[in-house]
């Protein structure tokens, strides 16, 4: 590894806005190695992917760009190096995909939905080749058998939309190989996959990096993936590159307290902590006289950091298990099947698929109930069901003694009063032109809580001061806040209407990790205090086993398994829960040194 493919010297990127430059990049240097993986990690806003586009050519005309970008192919070292920033915009489509190719976050908005993925992958392998239609399609056979899809023939018929997450993502990786790159840029590829497949891409994307000698720029705000892919890390904050090192160094030894934070807030499966820490209680960040920011450490000795992680005692968990165990449910679910129609063979012949199989199970008040599974497992489809969004096939659910479907419309509508969801989107779940403050109101006023409109005012701002927000945001509109401040703004609009019961539905799965604490912690808060029963949704059992009493494993409709947190983590009963436990990119340092002295022996093997 030690001919630098890409040398980024003191890059910064600006953006002209209407209240001034916007300072995205702020001189930063890099490089990449062959046959090297750098991670560059860092939360919504670090500057992590306008660095990414920068270096591929993809930023918008009005970026102003300044610095150098190197670049020189591993396997011409005898050409002259070419700094990528001063080449016309043709010169840089000839490199793009050909020299240097990228792999996005969201397949769905990369591939076509009007062709199928073969004749797109075609596509960019004759854009950037002579070969002829025919020579093309044995070409992108073979990368979709490089990426490991199954029945490569059939998937290359298929359109995007008949494809899993998945496998929609190794039909992008495909595309990125088309062109033979030194230099893959992976953009935060699997944060929108669940565990289990985010485990396969990352395998593959090292088998096909060891197996081409490419080079990988792998973007993530997730430490426990750098941990499982990356040989270096370089640390962002709010467009700096804090910290450079080797992935043992940073995990071993980190030495901004930034890098500490991060570490230090993602859920650790293995312990059950009172709190998460958040990047806040590691650092303070201040403004100078010149508007340059400052950063303080708040533990200047990193030995400190342990004594943020309390653990709950084992007596603790007991005595808590047992007291919410001993009451009546507050919902009791009997015999709950939903069922789809959908058309099958030459003749669409109309069958039933069952999403939610014959599902029982109870959930007691101040309880958290933990509901894992893969996508398609039928998870979101039985909350929806629960709180009758959906009806049911066969079965019924009963809440604090009353069946929900027996319910009229009337009682209904009360009865939502107490049942309510905190969707994953919040960028979906709001009204786009409705202020914060009509949003917050508007359930108030369907459901007649509070008796004027200065009154439903104060319980808004009461509502937004207890997630971490003020009244200043009463007359702002949802697209002025980042993802994890509207998530907080759904979460107290959720309890505008004094719930009992709320259904969290993959709520932090679109979060950067360090937000993710901060609302998980928001969510344990708000339960102590309002007495909130909750049935907590997410595909990463990580996150899951921080945040619940009880955890009940879904697969293909059915209940796996079901128990207390720390029984299904310490000893899954069932083969599909030890998987989606192994799945958890949770590397120690003991693994993270053995793969790194592998890769050091095969880059070394002749």
């Amino acid at each position: 590894m030690n001919v630098p493919v890409l040398d980024a010297r003191n890059l910064a990127i600006e953006f002209p806005t209407e209240s001034g430059l916007v300072r995205a990049v702020q001189n930063i240097s890099f490089t990449l190695f062959a046959g090297e993986t750098l991670g560059i990690v860092g939360e919504s806003g670090s500057g992590k992917s306008v660095t990414s586009l920068a270096v591929i050519g993809l930023l918008p005309h009005s970026a102003r760009i300044s610095g150098e970008l190197w670049f020189q192919h591993p396997q011409r070292s005898q050409a002259t190096p070419v700094n990528l920033l001063t080449l016309s915009n043709s010169e840089r489509r000839s490199y793009r995909g050909g020299v240097v190719s990228m792999v996005f976050q969201e397949p769905m908005t990369s591939l076509n939905p009007v062709f199928t993925c073969g004749a797109q992958v075609i596509e960019a392998i004759r854009l950037h080749s002579s070969l002829s239609q025919e020579s093309a399609y044995t070409r992108a056979l073979e990368l979709f058998r490089e990426v490991k899809l199954p029945d490569a023939e059939t998937m290359m018929q298929r359109y995007p939309h008949q494809l899993s997450g998945g496998q929609q993502q190794r039909v992008m990786i495909a595309m990125a190989l088309s062109g033979n790159p030194a230099v893959l840029i992976a953009d935060e590829p699997t944060t929108a996959l669940d565990v289990t497949i985010q485990a396969t891409i990352l395998e593959l994307l090292r088998e096909i990096r060891d197996r081409r000698q490419m080079s990988i720029l792998f973007i993530t705000h997730d430490m426990g993936v750098v941990a499982e892919i990356a040989d270096r890390v370089m640390v962002m904050y709010r467009g700096r590159a804090v910290e450079t090192a080797t992935v043992y160094d940073l995990f071993s030894n980190p030495q901004h307290p930034y890098t500490r934070g991060l570490l230090s807030c993602r859920p650790r499966p293995a312990q059950q902590l009172k709190r998460l820490p958040t990047v806040a209680d590691f650092m303070q960040v201040t403004t100078n006289a010149s508007g340059e920011i400052e950063i303080v450490s708040r533990i200047p000795d990193p030995a400190q950091t342990q004594t943020l992680w309390i653990e709950v005692s084992e007596a603790e968990q007991r005595s808590h298990e047992q007291q919410l165990l001993q009451q009546s449910p507050l919902l009791s679910v009997q015999h709950l099947t939903k069922s789809f129609p959908v058309r099958t063979g030459l003749f669409g012949r109309k069958t039933a698929l069952k999403a939610v199989d014959n599902v029982s199970f109870e959930v007691y008040p101040g309880e958290t109930l933990g509901l894992v599974g893969e996508s398609g497992c039928g998870k979101t489809t039985l909350s929806r069901v629960l709180l009758r969004l959906l009806e049911p096939t066969a079965g019924d659910v009963f809440f604090d003694g009353a069946s929900v479907f027996q319910q009229n419309d009337e009682q209904m509508r009360r009865l939502r009063r107490q049942m309510q969801i905190v969707f994953q989107n919040p960028f979906g779940s709001m009204d786009p032109r409705q202020s914060i403050g009509a949003s917050l109101m508007e359930p108030m006023i369907i459901h007649e809580v509070g008796g004027s409109r200065a009154e439903r005012w104060q319980r808004s701002v009461s509502l937004l001061e207890r997630v971490g927000l003020d009244e200043s945001a009463m007359n702002r509109m949802p697209h002025e806040f980042s993802g994890g401040q509207r998530q907080r703004i759904c979460i107290a609009r959720t309890l505008a209407c004094e719930p009992r019961f709320i259904v969290c539905d993959e709520s932090v799965s679109a979060l950067d990790v360090s937000v993710q604490a901060q609302v998980l912690n928001l969510l344990r808060d708000l339960q102590g205090e309002f007495g909130l029963t909750y049935i907590f949704i997410s595909h990463d059992l990580g996150v899951v086993k921080f945040v619940s009493d009880r955890i009940m494993v879904m697969n293909r409709g059915r209940i796996e398994e079901i128990g207390l947190a720390s029984s299904i983590y310490n000893s899954p009963q069932t083969e599909y829960t030890r998987q989606l436990i192994r799945a958890i990119p949770d590397a120690t340092l003991e693994e993270i040194q053995e793969r790194q002295s592998r890769r050091l022996i095969a880059s070394n093997t002749p």
